[in-house]
């Protein structure tokens, strides 16, 4: 089998299919009703996977409609009940407190946000960077900053969270410190937002969400302030994360689909790497190894799965599929094994399913075989990708593409 291949399992003799020994990518939609049942499964890489386009009644999805009356609500209860967990609820209340400060060109707002759930209140700050160029900016990055790196001031550069060179670019930049959402830490990442909602004396439920999870939905707070402030256009925002911060931002633009694109930048297991993938052959990290490192991360549903990947109901190409069709981005770097980046660049191949219903399948890549052209943008009307040379960051050669690659528009 070619590799790299995605292909689909047809229900007539369970055939794959391929196309002139590189993968091809074929839609339940896409095979004639008198030809060809709807395709039954996917394999991907020589190893099945579940189907995005089957739905839990063993019906095919061969419509937009059924995307999103059924099956994109089946796929999202899947993930919360298996592999994220419940989300947060919305806050019983919510209030913003904007502190705004006028530089050389650029505005910057300190957002105080304000949440109030059952069990009590508590704040974390949403901070926000605006060019001062007469004009609505090209578009918003809200990045969950899951090293706290991003400071106050408007002239910061670093590779992580270059804002001024954002702004520069005439976008906007804001960003939540995940921390003060959740902090990282087995002991305490409950004492932020999680006990708002649930009593601290008390376990959480076994498919309550943990750390990742809050840190999505505190994302889905930020963008809550975002479409209220005059300086932002709600329609042009992306949420971006990189590593465990990119787990969090594919999981909140799964959830939300007020973000009009969707980044995760080097977002391996439970991100953009395939599960039943396990170790990809070069070590990368599993279920069984993200749960032990990180018990804090996933609920205790997960863990059911550890050394269990093809037992999950779903698998990550369903998730980007999620994104379907907003943009989905994902980067990926090539000395990054323990994300697996083959991994990475199969679910992308994959998820590209969903998107050709709504006539969005083009991935932008001149073929679905690994690997692709390093250090290249390869961008289609609803989904960008790219392969950059180097180990695990967010670098300067990410942002370059990110801010090139015109991420609002098709």
């Amino acid at each position: 089998m070619t590799t790299g291949l995605v292909a689909l399992a047809v229900a007539t003799g369970g055939v794959s299919t391929t196309d002139g020994g590189t993968a091809a990518v074929r839609t339940a939609a896409a095979v004639s009703a008198t030809s060809a049942p709807a395709a039954e499964s996917i394999t991907i890489d020589g190893k099945e996977y579940p189907d995005p386009l089957r739905l839990d009644n063993g019906d095919a999805v061969t419509g937009t409609s059924s995307w999103e009356g059924t099956r994109r609500a089946e796929l999202l209860a899947g993930f919360r009940k298996n592999v994220y967990g419940q989300t947060l609820p919305k806050p019983t209340r919510q209030t913003f407190s904007v502190t705004p400060t006028s530089t050389s060109g650029v505005t910057r707002k300190i957002v105080k946000i304000t949440v109030t759930g059952p069990q009590g209140t508590g704040s974390f700050t949403l901070r926000l960077f605006v060019p001062k160029t007469g004009t609505t900016p090209r578009g918003t990055f809200l990045m969950i900053d899951h090293r706290g790196a991003v400071t106050d001031s408007p002239t910061q550069s670093s590779e992580y969270a270059p804002v001024s060179k954002i702004t520069a670019a005439g976008y906007a930049f804001a960003s939540i410190d995940a921390g003060s959402i959740a902090p990282d830490d087995s002991g305490s990442y409950r004492s932020k937002m999680i006990n708002l909602f649930h009593p601290s004396s008390q376990s959480l439920p076994s498919d309550a969400g943990r750390t990742i999870s809050a840190w999505a939905w505190g994302a889905s707070r930020a963008m809550d302030y975002l479409q209220s402030d005059p300086d932002i256009d709600p329609s042009k925002v992306a949420v971006i994360g990189h590593s465990r911060g990119g787990k969090a931002s594919l999981w909140a633009g799964a959830q939300d689909q007020r973000f009009a694109a969707v980044i995760t930048n080097d977002s391996g297991s439970t991100g953009t790497k395939l599960a039943r993938r396990g170790d990809g052959g070069v070590g990368a990290e599993t279920v069984s190894r993200i749960n032990s490192s990180f018990p804090h991360w996933f609920p205790q549903t997960y863990k059911a799965y550890n050394g269990r990947e093809s037992s999950l109901p779903v698998d990550q190409h369903e998730l980007l599929a999620l994104v379907a069709p907003r943009r989905v981005v994902v980067g990926s770097a090539t000395e990054d094994s323990n994300a697996d980046p083959k991994g990475e660049f199969l679910s992308y191949v994959a998820a590209s399913k969903v998107y050709d219903l709504y006539g969005l399948g083009d991935t932008g890549l001149p073929s679905t075989s690994w690997k692709p052209a390093t250090d290249k943008d390869f961008r289609g009307p609803a989904m960008s990708y790219h392969l950059r040379s180097g180990g695990h960051g967010l670098l300067a050669a990410d942002w370059n593409i990110y801010l090139k690659g015109d991420l609002f528009s098709r």
